[in-house]
């Protein structure tokens, strides 16, 4: 079992996924990336997991993918090549596109892929003194596999720029071109994705996949009868279902969705603290 990637969950149904190769700043080798997709895909088959945060072990997020192996790939045949970078892709996409929702907590350092795993998560969430550094450039090859989720996270003309120029830029710039949420002082960063967990916690289970898949199925489409029509048909849908209908009777009735236990408001542990027991 590799030890590059450790979770754990807690008793709310929080999955804490640590990225953990700190002396190299957490970047990803195929093993590693191998072991996180494992892991993401492990998650989302366990019925108790609600949200799935994912941070790194040690000062940094993570540094994209482990130099010395991309030197070594210039020794690859194409074949060797591409099938690395789609078990890249692949893992890129599974987390992009898991049913649960997932926020991405982000201490210093985040470089080329990594910046690609913040795109990737429904949320994310970063300390004041944390950077950001599409720097795939500076090393004369392209951010291609993050691109998708990087340009979706902050449009054509923010990576225009910064994919281009390779230039680091800081929190604030990162929340101000949408890559992230939110940003806070470090000591206040796990109360402040402790908070988003426990909205995540209240939101209906079913309501949560549903709007993961309508979300691509809407973005950048056009608004026309086509479009209106599969929005009517969602919301038919999903009006019918036991968990609406639970949700409505719970807000009519002034009281908690069954999916929401009264254990809810007990202090819940630190999410992304480095702590993570369980293995990939």
């Amino acid at each position: 079992m590799s030890q590059k990637v450790l979770s754990q969950i807690d008793a709310d149904g929080n999955a804490t996924v640590l990225l953990n190769r700190p002396d190299v700043h957490n970047a990803f080798d195929p093993e590693m990336v191998d072991a996180l997709t494992a892991t993401l895909r492990k998650l989302e088959s366990t019925p108790r997991v609600r949200a799935i945060v994912l941070t790194g072990a040690g000062k940094n997020f993570c540094a994209g993918a482990d130099i010395e192996h991309m030197k070594r790939s210039a020794r690859f045949s194409r074949e060797q090549n591409l099938e690395n970078a789609r078990a890249t892709a692949l893992m890129l996409h599974t987390l992009y596109t898991l049913e649960k929702p997932t926020v991405a907590c982000v201490r210093g350092a985040a470089r080329g892929g990594g910046v690609g795993l913040v795109a990737a998560c429904d949320v994310a969430i970063a300390e004041r003194g944390a950077t950001f550094r599409l720097s795939e450039v500076k090393l004369g090859i392209i951010p291609a596999m993050i691109s998708p989720y990087v340009i979706a996270a902050m449009g054509r003309r923010q990576a225009h720029r910064y994919m281009l120029s390779g230039e680091e830029f800081d929190s604030a710039e990162a929340f101000r071109t949408g890559l992230v949420h939110d940003i806070c002082e470090e000591p206040e960063l796990n109360a402040l994705v402790g908070r988003m967990l426990a909205h995540l916690y209240s939101s209906g289970p079913g309501a949560v996949v549903a709007i993961k898949k309508l979300i691509p199925e809407v973005a950048g489409s056009r608004i026309d009868e086509s479009l209106t029509e599969l929005t009517a048909q969602r919301i038919a849908e999903i009006r019918t279902s036991a968990e609406a209908q639970e949700g409505l009777s719970a807000f009519l009735e002034k009281r908690k969705a069954s999916w929401v236990t009264p254990a809810s408001g007990k202090e819940k542990p630190k999410p992304g603290a480095g702590k993570a027991k369980g293995k990939s």
